[in-house]
């Protein structure tokens, strides 16, 4: 992200779920780094810079989860071309599943998951 900038989240939340989001985003299509950077930024993860997205996409396409083609230009400099693989793919279906997992627990409400009834705390000096 570009210093100053802001996203919905705390950065900490973002850059764990940077990885799911370029597939998401991957998803819809091959992208170009820049536009791959503008799409997370419309999506709320603020604009990666080049130094974090880059290595990223590289990790993802070791691992099998995207590629890349070069594309040379004859107006400019050239540009790599990534998209989603089929291992991507399931992998963000997987991933999604297990972030709308993460949502459930977290949202669930403790007194209604237990007959005992909500937990209570005494205040100081109280007995029990």
């Amino acid at each position: 992200m570009t210093q100053g900038e802001t996203t919905t989240w705390p950065a900490a939340w973002s850059r764990t779920a940077l990885p799911t989001a370029i597939l998401a985003v991957l998803r819809g299509g091959p992208r170009h780094g820049y536009t791959l950077a503008t799409a997370l930024e419309d999506r709320d993860f603020g604009r990666p810079r080049g130094g974090s997205l880059y290595p990223l996409l590289g990790s993802l396409e070791e691992e099998g989860l995207i590629t890349s083609t070069w594309q040379p230009s004859e107006i400019g400099p050239g540009r790599r071309t990534y998209r989603l693989t089929a291992q991507g793919s399931a992998r963000l279906d997987q991933e999604r599943a297990q972030w709308a997992a993460l949502v459930t627990a977290l949202t669930a409400d403790a007194a209604t998951e237990h007959d005992d009834g909500p937990v209570t705390t005494g205040a100081q000096g109280e007995g029990p």
